[in-house]
C-alpha cells in the first residue's frame, strides 16, 4: 500500500477512535486493534503529528498515581473525518471501475 495513503488511513482511524470521548494511548490501539494493527510507536507518532496539525488536543491528568495523556478531538479533526467519508465515496467509485474492467477481462 502506498505510504502517503496508509499513513492518512491510519490518521482518520486515530481521530475515529476519539471521536466521540477523550481517550489515552493504549485505549486508542485497543479500540482500533479489530481494524488495523498499530503499535505503540506509531501511534504516539501519529498523535503527535496530528496535535501539531491542530487535530487534537492533548491534556494531563492523574490516573491511579501515575500521570497519564488524555487526548480530544477539535473542530479540524471532526472536519477531518468529514472529508474522509467525502474521499472514500470517490476511491470506492475508483475501485468498483478497476475491479469492473479486471471481471471483462477473466
Amino acid at each position: 500500500m502506498d505510504v502517503q495513503l496508509k499513513r492518512g488511513l491510519l490518521d482518520v482511524c486515530v481521530l475515529a477512535a476519539i471521536q466521540n470521548e477523550d481517550s489515552y494511548g493504549y485505549k486508542i490501539i485497543k479500540d482500533v486493534k479489530p481494524y488495523i494493527e498499530l503499535s505503540e510507536s506509531t501511534l504516539y507518532t501519529i498523535l503527535k503529528r496530528l496535535e501539531t496539525s491542530g487535530m487534537l488536543t492533548v491534556r494531563t491528568a492523574e490516573h491511579n498515581g501515575r500521570l497519564r495523556k488524555y487526548y480530544r478531538i477539535t473542530a479540524k479533526g471532526l472536519a477531518r473525518i468529514e472529508e474522509f467519508k467525502t474521499d472514500w465515496a470517490e476511491i470506492l467509485a475508483i475501485y468498483r471501475f478497476v475491479t469492473k474492467e479486471e471481471q471483462l477481462y477473466a
